[in-house]
């Protein structure tokens, strides 16, 4: 919440000071000006503040100085210049010495008050990896992903073997494996890992909301940008950027994404000036990408660029000596999130899950055990209080829908997804948004798989 934020307005002229603390109170935000930077570092010392607004020019100590003096002291903390049009110059060094962004005089209060949502934006996400990583630290590494077996033992050797280098990343597996959680586990044990991972769902937008998305817009670049807006490369900047479905970005995408990775430079939609960034990227995808480069639909050197290194993460079924250990993380975990804590998972229910092929993976064991969960009558998650996918409530592990087919219901992958997707459809009456969110994939994603699938509802 705003009031949550605290900005610290620095400069000389009263007037410019008062005005910005009106607007800013007005909107919600905790305000407190200081007329010189001596000022301003006594108030730092005394408060917390997440957000300093300096002028460039002040008697004494000036804004350039002072925003080394605050980075010194805590280098989380967003300074934004502000600066009249002669001194750009002194604000464009500013920018190459740490400051998140400048404005020039006289100020627009809508463009000032965007540059400070996305400084917030920047502020969060940094905190929230900073979060991350105090966890993962204290939780010992990598004991957040959950397994003993040799598959994803091997995994995680590999993630300690890549993370400390920059090489880029491939992830390939099917989607519920926890590819994402393989990429957060390399950021957050690489060198990068006190600055943002920021991860772009490549499946979920169209091209045109991709580039926008990926490379920022100017003012004006097209209907309906009144703002100008950072992409994901200049979020990323020091960290690492996480592209999930790799395989599902259109051939202009692709040439572009191309471009940016072997010069780290680009131009934000409807601008002239590139820009650079220095990150990583670490990409994922469940989709067989020597097949799109065959059909053309993938391109070759790009996918050399991606792949320095291949990670490819097992699916839940050949690693079901891990099902067990996931299913009780999952039972304590949840049991606290929904406010309903159970005490253990029968010894019956057991078989009945590592029987299961999983063609979800983790994420839908996940959604099986959450089930279980929300319907246990007691303390205890029985046999009876699993229902698979297929299955009527309180049946056995006989009465799910694949039980007649070949090899147990394992039969290929597709269609073991082709019948998880369909049987999520039923459950959820055909409701896209609700269907999506069970499957934990965006609602283009399950469109995609509905027509990959050829898959009807019923009439």
């Amino acid at each position: 919440m705003n009031q949550d934020i605290g900005i610290l307005i620095v400069d000389d002229e009263q007037i410019v000071r008062d005005s910005l603390a009106g607007w800013f109170i007005e909107d919600g935000y905790r305000v407190d000006t200081a007329s010189s930077g001596q000022e301003a570092l006594e108030k730092l010392q005394s408060g917390t503040w997440h957000i300093f607004l300096v002028d460039i020019k002040m008697p004494g100590m000036d804004g350039l100085e002072l925003q080394q003096r605050v980075k010194e002291i805590d280098e989380n903390i967003v300074v934004i210049i502000m600066t009249a049009y002669a001194s750009v110059e002194t604000a464009v060094q500013a920018l190459k010495e740490g400051a998140y962004d400048y404005i020039t005089k006289p100020f627009d209060p809508d463009d000032l008050a965007h540059i400070i949502r996305n400084a917030i934006e920047r502020r969060r996400l940094i905190w929230e990896n900073a979060q991350l990583r105090e966890s993962l630290e204290d939780r010992a590494g990598f004991k957040q992903i959950i397994g003993k077996s040799r598959q994803i033992l091997h995994v995680l050797e590999q993630v300690a073997q890549v993370a400390q280098t920059d090489a880029t990343v491939l992830l390939l597996g099917e989607s519920g494996t926890g590819k994402e959680l393989i990429a957060q586990a390399i950021h957050q044990q690489s060198r990068r890992r006190y600055m943002p991972m920021v991860a772009v769902n490549c499946g979920a937008m169209t091209e045109g909301l991709l580039e926008s998305d990926l490379f920022g817009h100017e003012r004006g670049a097209f209907t309906g940008a009144q703002y100008r807006k950072k992409g994901k490369f200049e979020l990323a900047d020091g960290g690492t950027i996480f592209f999930d479905e790799i395989g599902d970005i259109s051939p202009k995408t692709q040439a572009d994404l191309l471009r940016v990775l072997e010069t780290k430079e680009f131009v934000r939609v409807g601008g002239q000036k590139p820009l650079k960034s220095d990150f990583r990227v670490i990409s994922a995808t469940n989709r067989d990408l020597h097949a799109l480069i065959r059909e053309g639909a993938f391109r070759l050197d790009l996918y050399y660029r991606l792949n320095a290194f291949t990670i490819t993460v097992p699916p839940l079924r050949e690693r079901t000596e891990d099902i067990p250990l996931l299913a009780e993380h999952f039972r304590t975990t949840l049991g606290e999130q929904l406010h309903k804590p159970v005490e253990r998972i029968a010894d019956e229910a057991i078989p009945k899950l590592m029987g299961y092929p999983w063609p979800g993976n983790v994420r839908e064991l996940r959604h099986v055990i959450e089930h279980a969960i929300v319907v246990a009558r007691g303390t205890t998650i029985t046999a009876k209080d699993i229902v698979l996918p297929g299955e009527e409530p309180g049946a056995g592990p006989s009465t799910s829908r694949d039980a007649g087919l070949p090899n147990g219901g394992v039969g290929s992958l597709a269609d073991a997804e082709r019948r998880h997707i369909e049987s999520v459809l039923v459950e959820t009456d055909w409701n896209i948004t609700k269907a999506a969110k069970v499957l934990d994939i965006d609602r283009v994603t399950l469109y995609n798989k509905i027509k990959r699938y050829g898959i009807q509802r019923p009439s």
